[in-house]
């Protein structure tokens, strides 16, 4: 019987790959098991990039989250949050105004223990355990609506989520939602691994992702555009990580031909 560390709830299964845990392994978190560090080498045999996508995914949502407290946005929503690694959304939002307000919502209860344990003594944050899928409940949390205004703007934040909610969930449904309980002068932030790649190779991380609860369901680029009708996006639109607004703080992953992760930021209407 595997001992659990101090930080893992007891209902965590150890012999489980779990994608917050992998995530938090391949940004150089603390906290994941050896089943997910061997997932991680397993699939890097098929996906090489994987580490360095998750890290681009990661520069991402720092240099979005960033632009937009430069816009004046005071409080976000991020669903998905993962396990707390360095450059957390609240690190980033208040040290540019203290009084910015977060809140982080996750599926996986490793994440959202650590979340609020990270949070004991920050103001203006909440983490909350809730599923993308129940959208309605997510957004009509108490400890949300106790900390996030929706009559003022609000960025909500789906970084490297929506590849992990199948089609018979109705993604674009689900953010349709969120998008009509956002006040105008509202943002969306995402990113989706997408299947534009080689099939064969494709596939085989499709296959590979079905030992983990949440098997990786990719779109191709148009369908991950749809996500985003009713918004109007930022330049520069829908593109890959890298490209989405690179900056010098953080030097770009490499591009990949093989495999594409699409990035954007809309703005409601």
């Amino acid at each position: 019987m595997t001992t659990l560390p101090d930080w893992a709830p007891p209902t965590v299964d150890p012999t489980v790959p779990c994608a917050a845990r992998i995530y938090d392994y391949c940004v150089g978190g603390m906290h994941n098991f050896e089943v997910d560090r061997e997932f991680v080498r397993r699939g890097s045999v098929l996906w090489p990039e994987l580490p360095s996508i998750m890290r681009a995914n990661r520069a991402f949502l720092r240099r979005a989250t960033l632009e937009l407290s430069r816009a004046g946005v005071r409080q976000f929503l991020d669903i998905g949050s993962g396990i707390p690694t360095s450059g957390n959304v609240h690190e980033v939002v208040q040290a540019l105004d203290p009084a910015a307000r977060v809140a982080y919502v996750d599926i996986d209860p490793v994440a959202v223990s650590m979340s609020r344990s990270l949070l004991t003594d920050v103001p203006n944050t909440v983490a909350v355990h809730g599923d993308f899928r129940n959208i309605d409940d997510i957004l009509a949390d108490p400890d949300i609506r106790g900390l996030i205004d929706f009559d003022q703007p609000v960025a909500v934040l789906l970084v490297a989520i929506l590849h992990f909610i199948p089609d018979s969930a109705d993604p674009a449904g689900l953010i349709a939602r969120i998008r009509d309980a956002l006040p105008k002068g509202s943002y969306l932030a995402l990113s989706h691994f997408s299947s534009d790649g080689p099939p064969e190779a494709v596939q085989g991380v499709i296959d590979m992702t079905r030992a983990t609860p949440t098997p990786l369901q990719l779109r191709p680029y148009d369908r991950v555009r749809t996500l985003f009708d009713g918004f109007e996006l930022l330049e520069p639109g829908l593109v890959t990580l890298e490209r989405w607004r690179p900056d010098a703080e953080e030097p770009a992953e490499p591009a990949t031909n093989r495999f594409h992760d699409y990035a954007g930021v809309g703005m409601t209407r």
